[in-house]
């Protein structure tokens, strides 16, 4: 990936590094969205998908768009990742624990 830099020393992407990410974030929203929108996999494979291309899109973000990579600032920025990763999960892991006590607690039985 070719990167330039700047004055201060920060690292910008080129045109060709930004495009990649846009071509990949436009592949996996359009693949799940497919997915739900055609309903014909099982509920599993779907969701499995949809987690799996949410995932991955994070990195891409994170390496196209942020450019955060373990080379850079010397390996500074693998702590930013490391501790994006671990703000995520705790989001995601504490709303799907919340919308399964709100789905257990509130549904008649």
């Amino acid at each position: 990936m070719s990167h330039t830099a700047n004055e201060h020393g920060a690292s910008h992407g080129s045109v060709k590094s930004y495009m990649i990410g846009f071509i990949l974030s436009i592949i996996l929203t359009g693949i799940p969205f497919w997915m739900v929108m055609d309903g014909g996999a099982s509920h599993g494979a779907t969701l499995g998908v949809v987690i799996a291309c949410a995932i991955i899109q994070v990195l891409v973000h994170l390496v196209y768009f942020l450019h955060l990579d373990s080379k850079s600032e010397g390996g500074w920025n693998m702590v930013a990742i490391v501790f994006s990763a671990l703000i995520i999960l705790i989001v995601v892991v504490g709303s799907l624990w919340i919308m399964w006590n709100l789905n257990y607690n509130m549904m008649p039985h």
